[in-house]
């Protein structure tokens, strides 16, 4: 009887475990330009499965040198994404940005200013993945969230203007850091450095960038490379909160998306920066 039962539970737990693999792969690359490749490397499994079937031998060897180079080329190829994919491996959402005060509100009370007083502004936030590298690339600051110190770190008058601010938990630790660009090559050529750099971290981890632009005075936000645009305050209040919020046994961040699926997305066909 024994037998029987785990001769049973065995294949449906692998079969489960293999299902629920393929739907995150899925998901974790729709939108990006890996998912194109990763259909057709499925329509290559797909042609290789019936040659075996029908015992085509010639396409068999051809596909069989395809895949043992095209494994390494994929990772080459695909780096970032595999990175992005290593980095959020395990994570949990952060709660430590909101449970440390009204830093959230600081935040949101600097940019409702830079973007009324069209000064151009770059925001990161981490979360669980840390940023000690883009840290250590500007200026150590190590001060507590404040409106009024963010708002100087951006006046076109210094010289940390130009870089990006990062806040971990409710301090401010640097001010100029950079951040790398995105490589996304659908991007309309409106989109500016800050917004491209924005994508670019937040391709890499889980952190939230917040941009201001100066030639608007749009606010918008990245978070997984996804850019968000023309928000105002409130919608800005909503999705921090939606992402840093405590909440029990469900993914704070994919909730809030789901509900709020037209606010991810470009506003308009040519986005300004």
């Amino acid at each position: 009887m024994f037998e029987l039962l785990t001769s049973f539970w065995r294949p449906v737990v692998e079969i489960l475990f293999i299902w629920v693999l393929i739907y995150f792969v899925i998901r974790f690359f729709q939108g990006t330009r890996a998912m194109q490749v990763l259909l057709g490397l499925i329509i290559l499994v797909v042609i290789f499965l019936a040659a075996k079937f029908f015992e085509l031998n010639s396409i068999i060897w051809v596909l069989s040198k395809v895949f043992a180079v095209g494994v390494v080329a994929f990772l080459i190829i695909f780096q970032p994404e595999m990175r992005r994919v290593l980095a959020r491996l395990g994570t949990t959402m952060s709660t430590g940005f909101l449970s440390k005060g009204g830093a959230i509100d600081e935040v949101i009370r600097a940019c409702d200013h830079l973007a009324r007083h069209r000064t151009g502004a770059l925001i990161a936030l981490e979360r669980d993945v840390g940023l000690k590298n883009y840290i250590e690339s500007g200026m150590m600051l190590d001060a507590k969230v404040s409106a009024e110190l963010l708002i100087s770190l951006f006046d076109p008058h210094t010289p940390t203007h130009d870089g990006a601010a990062i806040i971990t938990g409710d301090r401010i630790a640097c001010c100029g850091s950079l951040f790398p660009l995105t490589q996304m090559s659908d991007l309309p050529t409106s989109v500016g450095t800050r917004h491209r750099a924005a994508i670019g971290l937040t391709e890499e981890n889980d952190a939230v960038c917040i941009v201001v632009s100066e030639e608007t005075g749009n606010i918008s936000v990245s978070v997984f490379g996804k850019l968000t645009k023309a928000l105002n305050p409130e919608d800005l209040k909503q999705i921090l909160e939606g992402l840093f919020k405590p909440s029990e046994n469900k993914n704070v961040f994919i909730d809030f998306i789901e509900k709020n699926r037209k606010l991810f997305q470009f506003h308009g066909k040519t986005p300004s920066t």
